[in-house]
């Protein structure tokens, strides 16, 4: 079944890599050679709407994965190994971690618990797919992404 961008947002679906985390690892890859390279040069190169690259590129930089340089000569520039960062580091690094369920977020207060107190077997069986999710998350660098994205 063919999926059109019509078709995903008339039905509602929630992706777990979104356009924005879509729009981030290109940018990574436009920057893995290690240069420093101009906004408008990203943009071009991976085909991002300049508004959504400057959001994505001040998110970036505040998680520590690229250091933004202001002026003529400026730019952005990686400054981490992308062999040591993960899908799940990305997500995190744009607010993008999802949950299978709103009972996994910290501090959730559980209606059925509050009521009927002791363990809840769907929690508990959805914290067990959850942390599936997460350990999958975490074992693909960022590089072995981006190297088979070359092809």
């Amino acid at each position: 079944m063919k999926l059109s961008r019509d078709c995903i947002q008339k039905e509602g679906w929630n992706l777990l890599i979104t356009r924005e985390i879509d729009y981030a690892l290109r940018i990574l890859r436009a920057l893995s050679e290690g240069e420093q390279v101009s906004a408008a040069q990203l943009c071009q190169r991976e085909l991002i709407p300049q508004p959504f690259a400057y959001k994505i590129m001040r998110k970036l930089s505040k998680a520590g994965f690229v250091l933004i340089t202001r002026g003529a000569d400026g730019g952005c520039r990686l400054v981490v190994d992308l062999k040591e960062k993960t899908l799940y580091d990305l997500l995190s690094a744009m607010d993008s971690v999802e949950f299978v369920n709103a009972c996994m977020a910290l501090g959730y207060q559980c209606p059925w618990r509050e009521r009927y107190g002791g363990k809840c077997g769907i929690h508990m069986k959805l914290e067990s797919i959850q942390q599936a999710i997460d350990r999958e998350l975490q074992s693909h660098s960022l590089a072995s992404i981006l190297s088979s994205g070359l092809d």
